[in-house]
């Protein structure tokens, strides 16, 4: 069918409307008139294939990258980078004007490079041949590669090297490998994730170690993890070398073990953490979702008490050594908010600073973090529909949208990165 692309929505597609049905188009941009071929058809909407670009858009350019369209991890190579953050600042604009949530100042862009950007990448294993690759779009096969544009180019040389030298220490029981580099120092750590019940695991690391240390020299460490598909967080199987990598950022050193969350993009973390931190002071601040302490860390030099809190056990193990002398809660979000409230005059925090992931923040969770009356909060997001969401129920409880920043820590794909400032009114 014909069709002409009347906007961009969050998940990488362009849209049109056929007889009464949405139409998404991946690869397309908004004005272009193009012919699709249906894929997949449900009551209301149909996933189509793109044919043949009829009539391109200004802002269309050729991909840079051989494996695009077949890789599902970049979503807008074909886009001049102008285009990308417009886009992404459309569909934010749109995501909240659903939810209701109006009186929008105009946003702040952050960009950076939008190459070389990502300081971790995790590899498939393809066991026969072996091979390293992404999963191809809307697949869960593997598509082997040997280049990644957007991944630091450490990285891409630590994955030339494993394909070449490390097959037979792999290829046998290793289904992911994941790559963490501080680009400022080079060094290197590594996470081999295997399934629950593999034998010998700590054999198998051990051997696949000593060939990493010859391959690589600048890998500190490697670490095995076992996973049970869909349940829960890795379990930690051996370790080798190093126990952590030191990850500089924001004028602070951080430790950062395998499974631990940091952010992605080295080139933007500086400038995020300014975004969240600067110009704040008080006697109390509270960090949730913290990760490994990155927001905490620069609090802690305005405010007399920081509590954070982590529930991922990697996590958390690294948040405790990155925030000495400070109170560390290893719960949930939500728990700790129920415990936090359910106390009888428990200190009200200065400050909230919350990064959840895509799910949000919930609906109890932001009933509970309005209730505590914190004068501001700083909602850190990757999720625009989550946080258009959760934005609504504080704003009805008497919060007010202050300022907006969107954080583009990932270019080239479809998601995007909120920061909401918010005060009481």
């Amino acid at each position: 069918m014909k069709l002409r692309i009347e906007k961009a929505i969050y998940g990488g597609s362009g849209l049109d409307r056929h007889d009464g049905k949405t139409i998404f188009v991946p690869h397309t941009l908004p004005g272009e008139t193009v012919e699709a071929e249906i894929q997949r058809t449900k009551a209301s909407y149909a996933e189509a294939r793109l044919a043949q670009i009829l009539e391109p858009s200004p802002q269309r350019i050729q991909p840079f990258c051989p494996y695009y369209e077949a890789c599902g991890g970049c979503h807008y190579q074909h886009a001049t980078y102008e285009e990308q953050l417009r886009l992404k600042e459309s569909i934010l604009r749109e995501s909240l004007h659903r939810a209701h949530v109006s009186d929008i100042s105009p946003i702040k862009i952050i960009s950076a490079s939008p190459f070389g950007y990502r300081n971790r990448i995790r590899l498939h294993v393809q066991r026969t041949p072996f091979a390293l690759g992404y999963l191809r779009a809307q697949s869960h096969t593997i598509l082997p590669i040997r280049d990644c544009p957007i991944a630091a180019p450490s990285l891409v040389h630590a994955m030339h090297a494993l394909q070449t030298e490390c097959a037979p220490q792999l290829s046998s029981w290793a289904n992911e490998i994941e790559l963490v580099t501080d680009p400022s120092t080079g060094q290197l750590l590594l996470s081999v994730y295997a399934a629950a019940g593999t034998p010998n695991v700590t054999r198998k690391l051990n051997d696949f170690w000593r060939t990493v240390q010859t391959a690589l020299p600048n890998a500190v460490g490697c670490a095995a993890f076992t996973l049970a598909k869909g349940k829960g967080f890795p379990t930690l199987a051996a370790q080798a070398g190093a126990s952590h990598l030191t990850y500089t950022a924001s004028g602070e050193s951080f430790r950062v073990s395998p499974g631990s969350f940091f952010q992605v993009n080295h080139f933007l973390i500086d400038r995020m953490v300014a975004a969240v931190c600067a110009n704040r002071t008080g006697t109390l601040a509270w960090d949730l979702f913290a990760g490994v302490g990155l927001f905490a860390r620069r609090l802690a030099r305005n405010f007399a008490q920081i509590v954070a809190v982590e529930a991922a056990p990697a996590s958390a193990t690294d948040l405790r050594t990155n925030l000495p002398h400070q109170p560390i809660f290893a719960k949930t979000t939500l728990q700790f908010l129920r415990d936090a409230t359910a106390k009888p005059a428990s200190p009200v925090p200065d400050y909230v600073v919350l990064d959840p992931p895509r799910a949000g923040l919930g609906t109890e969770a932001t009933e509970l973090l309005a209730s505590v009356r914190a004068p501001h909060v700083t909602y850190v997001s990757c999720d625009p529909a989550t946080l258009s969401r959760d934005l609504s129920s504080l704003l009805k409880s008497g919060y007010r949208l202050q300022k907006l920043d969107l954080i583009d820590l990932f270019p080239q794909t479809f998601h995007l990165e909120t920061i909401a400032h918010l005060s009481l009114a």
